[in-house]
């Protein structure tokens, strides 16, 4: 009989090494460049990715306001905000978006693609989107991750 015993190693909240990471966002599609942010920010994209811990590290978007969609969408696409009252439904096209708020176009598209509980809006603030190329975030040496 094999002695060999394999475990599985389930990552601590006070084990985890976190990285920061920046990504320029120029010319680049939103779904796609949403879904590796996400993956980041969650931690899948390390080996001791555990579903319940926070593995994730930090990541930096730069140029937020030169992002691309495909097709129709700057015109089709909409963001719909409910404020509670009646007739406080309020219908935002993209094309309006990247005029008034371009790096909310970001925020929503990641928002949707982490966990709706604790843990989500836990991983979700570990977001930096700014729409120029200028960060405050040096001091942290972020490293540049492409796609």
């Amino acid at each position: 009989m094999n002695t060999l015993s394999y475990k599985t190693k389930s990552a601590k909240k006070e084990e985890v090494v976190r990285e920061w990471y920046i990504i320029d966002a120029t010319n680049q599609h939103v779904g796609r460049m949403c879904t590796k942010i996400a993956d980041v920010l969650r931690g899948k994209h390390k080996p001791s990715f555990t579903p319940h811990v926070d593995t994730g590290d930090y990541v930096i978007v730069i140029n937020a306001d030169k992002v691309k969609f495909t097709g129709a969408k700057w015109d089709q696409k909409e963001y719909i905000t409910y404020s509670g009252y009646t007739g406080g439904q309020k219908r935002t096209t993209a094309k309006e978006m990247l005029d008034k708020k371009p790096f909310k176009i970001v925020e929503n598209a990641v928002k949707g693609m982490i966990p709706k509980n604790k843990l989500g809006r836990a991983v979700f603030k570990k977001l930096f989107v700014y729409t120029g190329s200028d960060h405050p975030h040096t001091a942290q040496q972020p490293k540049e991750l492409t796609f």
